[in-house]
């Protein structure tokens, strides 16, 4: 009887953790899907913009910029670029 209890305890205990985990566990699946999608991006931009000479490194820094912050982390990664770059 006493192993039924401790198993039930720890099943809510279990229960609990992963509610409360939730919305950081919903972060991290949205924040690794926005750095996915930042990486396709950046590949279009750099196969674009080969023609005219933009190229901005395929990296997680640039991928993660881009997944935030969206066409606006592109222009900001490409302002950065022109700053550093002259």
């Amino acid at each position: 009887m006493e192993i039924v209890i401790v198993l039930v305890i720890l099943a809510l205990m279990g229960g609990a953790f992963f509610a409360l985990l939730k919305g950081s566990m919903k972060l991290g699946f949205k924040l690794l899907l926005n750095s996915i999608l930042g990486f396709v991006i950046l590949w279009f931009v750099n196969f674009f913009g080969s023609i005219i000479g933009i190229h901005i490194g395929m990296n997680w820094v640039n991928a993660l910029i881009v997944g935030l912050f969206g066409m606006p982390g592109v222009g900001l990664l490409l302002i950065l670029q022109w700053i550093f770059k002259s």
